[in-house]
């Protein structure tokens, strides 16, 4: 019976080194819909270009919460003129906890604005209806090339800047 004690006593104290992860809420911070071309714009032949444009940033709220936005903004342009312009904020606070910076980084860039996606996905169709625009849904979004592209961009740029600081020292 003490071994049994002593191994559930061991495990629980695995899991409290083990990666933690849980969604507190998700909810919309901003909504923004426009359509400066209308009513002329219900005359043209609808054969839009969209355009869409994805930014995420991440505030730490407490040890181990954090705030993730998801920033989407959908331009639709027929002829150089713009049909509408959606713009969705969708925001997550998230715990995550006993993760190495790495991981974090990853959970952070990746993982929350992932899970956020299908909600600004919504959102922005909701918009675009309500606007008496033709259906619009998003395609998925591969946030982990998304952030794999971002985190070799911001080591080639750090090589780059000590390349050219290492370049200018001189010796005298």
């Amino acid at each position: 019976m003490s071994e049994e004690n002593q191994a559930v006593a061991n495990g629980a104290g695995n899991e409290q080194d083990a990666p933690a992860f849980a969604i507190q809420r998700v909810y919309t911070k901003d909504v923004s819909f426009e359509t400066p071309s209308s009513p002329a714009i219900f005359q043209k032949e609808w054969k839009p270009e969209v355009k869409l444009d994805l930014d995420t940033r991440s505030n730490k709220l407490a040890d181990d919460t954090y705030e993730v936005v998801l920033a989407i903004t959908v331009t639709a342009s027929i002829d150089e003129q713009v049909a509408f312009l959606a713009e969705v904020q969708q925001a997550g606070i998230f715990t995550v906890g006993n993760m190495p910076e790495p991981q974090l980084a990853h959970t952070l860039g990746s993982f929350c604005p992932n899970t956020l996606f299908p909600y600004a996905r919504e959102v922005v169709s909701s918009l675009v209806a309500r606007g008496t625009f033709p259906q619009l849904n998003l395609a998925p979004v591969n946030f982990d090339a998304l952030f794999a592209s971002y985190v070799q961009k911001r080591a080639a740029d750090m090589q780059a800047a000590q390349e050219a600081n290492s370049g200018t020292t001189t010796d005298a």
